[in-house]
């Protein structure tokens, strides 16, 4: 006589699943593994084997610098948010990826939100502003904390942090500049980022002025 669903659900135990390995490869040529047993997720660095490294030398030094720019809201490169250790350290609930064609490696770990800038002087800026902020907003009220990111941290996701920073904590665009560059040195958004932003009137919104 055949089982149950019932009792097939009940007999059916975690410990039979078999492992599921996810290889990542971050576009700066990191390789991390994600391995899953049942709900549990090990996540390790894939190490490379000198005799498979290229001729030359590259680049591997990693960005992992996070810049604190509020309590709630972070500023790093594609290296921080590719870097679970770094995550996790900084208590990361939500990541804001402004980069264009950046992979979010982490889905299943993380509330992510993709806004695909072009770090361009001629980008038009302005438009992807309120859709951070609200992002950044949300984070917030759910008292999480969220990592902005774009390539290598230095033009686009600054600039929508300043963004951010002039719309709705109500800071000038000097103001909101030097605390960007503050938490994070590297931060050089484009000039036409900067323009952009010189010129920038955020909409009005009862008390985001202090």
């Amino acid at each position: 006589m055949m089982q149950s669903l019932t009792e097939e659900i009940q007999s059916f135990s975690r410990t039979r699943l078999r492992k599921q390995c996810t290889r990542v490869t971050s576009l700066s040529g990191r390789r991390i593994i994600e391995t899953w047993k049942g709900s549990t997720i090990t996540v390790v660095e894939e190490s490379v084997l000198p005799e498979k490294m290229l001729g030359y030398v590259p680049d591997t030094s990693w960005d992992l610098q996070v810049g604190i720019v509020k309590p709630f809201l972070l500023l790093g490169s594609q290296d921080a948010a590719h870097d679970f250790g770094t995550l996790r350290k900084h208590k990361v609930s939500h990541i804001l990826n402004v980069a264009f064609g950046v992979e979010n490696v982490f889905p299943d770990l993380f509330l992510y939100k993709t806004v695909s800038i072009l770090d361009l002087p001629d980008t038009d800026l302005v438009p992807y502003i309120q859709e951070c902020c609200d992002f950044i907003q949300q984070a917030r009220s759910e008292k999480g904390v969220v990592l902005a990111h774009c390539n290598a941290g230095v033009s686009r996701a600054p600039a929508v942090v300043i963004g951010y920073l002039m719309s709705c904590e109500g800071q000038s665009f000097d103001d909101a500049l030097s605390a960007v560059k503050s938490a994070r040195p590297a931060s050089s958004p484009n000039p036409g980022f900067l323009e952009q932003l010189r010129s920038y009137k955020p909409p009005t919104t009862n008390g985001s002025k202090h």
